[in-house]
């Protein structure tokens, strides 16, 4: 899909701070964030939503990152929150799957997407 903002940003075509990428996956800051720790998780691959995904590896790809990089932002033992927004109606915003990473602060204050 070549209109989609995800797309571009998994082939470079668009900056952003990439924090963590491997053959199937990037994630990056959120331009908007809603906690002091906050990063989106994305396949390379063009899946417009949760409800279009069929690979269960994939699905667990992205779990397994969003493990990492919350290692990487010292979260991963004081605790986080993986979100995945499904359809409009839920707030998903950008047609293309990706998880958000949440942590770090005061939970109470962050801005749940």
């Amino acid at each position: 899909m070549s209109e989609c903002i995800f797309c571009k940003i998994a082939k470079k075509q668009i900056p952003s701070d990439i924090v963590y990428e491997d053959e199937d996956i990037i994630a990056f800051k959120d331009i908007n964030p809603g906690a002091p720790v906050h990063i989106l998780i994305v396949p390379k691959v063009h899946i417009s939503s949760l409800n279009e995904l069929t690979d269960t590896e994939l699905a667990g790809k992205m779990i397994l990152a969003a493990k990492k990089v919350a290692k990487m932002y010292n979260i991963n033992k004081s605790g986080y929150k993986l979100i995945v927004n499904t359809g409009e109606g839920a707030g998903q915003l950008v047609r293309h799957i990706h998880m958000h990473l949440l942590g770090g602060g005061d939970k109470n204050k962050w801005r749940i997407p």
